[in-house]
């Protein structure tokens, strides 16, 4: 969404309001890894009330999209268009709009893709959200994926389906491709930060942790209170530099649990 930086009153605190499509949310400029040493966030880990996990990439080691698109034979047209998206700095909305559209994924299509290709777990993802939930952690899956394809990896992992925050397809009544729900807050740029805000918000959470491979996670810090960056299946230096903390395997994450 379209953000400005405004200073709020004689604090001079600089605050970002950001515009999404529901509304606004206000987070502080600066990122919350700024202020956090690996150490903080280790701490951080081990007391969270909360933990947002990404999917594509990070609990698996797939990107869903891309592999749904190579299902529809369309892969590379897909991967390209995504490219380019990101080069000219176009909105997750506009881009995941334009890639849908280059192949409209009918329900059928869709159901035959989770039932021929069969989630790929990141090794050691199930024995980390065990781990937490053991804990008295409440775990969720935050994706700009799709709910279809996230709802059997979530049963694997033991994530509750109320815990899934993703983007939902819509179809027309004889089962062909027509849209994305655009309510859903996944569906627009800052999305995650959205999602993490309702969680505290409705929930109460003080500690929340996101988890993720992307710089959309990085951005849900604030309103986390600490992002760990997981380059276990593709290191993004991006996202290496706005982490305090950085992994390349969940078995890092699992240690400072037992």
């Amino acid at each position: 969404g379209a953000c400005v930086v405004r200073r709020a009153g004689s604090t001079q605190l600089r605050l970002r309001i950001c515009r999404t499509f529901s509304g606004y949310y206000t987070q502080s400029a600066n990122l919350c890894t700024k202020m956090s040493t690996q150490e903080d966030v280790r701490k951080m880990w081990q007391t969270a009330d909360a933990v947002c996990f990404d999917v594509d990439s990070t609990v698996i080691t797939e990107e869903g999209l891309d592999e749904l698109a190579n299902y529809c034979g369309v892969g590379d047209k897909v991967a390209q268009l995504t490219k380019e998206a990101m080069g000219n700095g176009m909105s997750f909305r506009e881009a995941l709009t334009l890639r849908l559209d280059l192949f409209k994924p009918s329900l059928q299509t869709v159901q035959n893709f989770v039932k021929d290709h069969p989630p790929q777990l990141t090794p050691g993802v199930r024995d980390v959200i065990s781990l937490l939930q053991k804990r008295g952690a409440t775990v969720y899956l935050v994706s700009g994926g799709f709910f279809r394809i996230i709802e059997p990896i979530a049963q694997l992992v033991g994530v509750p389906i109320e815990n899934v925050f993703a983007n939902k397809l819509l179809f027309n009544e004889h089962g062909e491709y027509e849209s994305f729900d655009m309510d859903q807050p996944t569906s627009a740029s800052g999305g995650k930060a959205r999602v993490v805000q309702l969680l505290k918000d409705s929930h109460g959470y003080k500690r929340v942790v996101v988890v993720g491979d992307g710089l959309t996670d990085a951005e849900a810090c604030p309103p986390a209170e600490a992002f760990i960056g997981f380059g276990g299946n593709v290191t993004r230096k991006s996202v290496q530099d706005k982490a305090a903390w950085f992994v390349t395997s969940f078995t890092e994450l699992t240690e400072p649990l037992q």
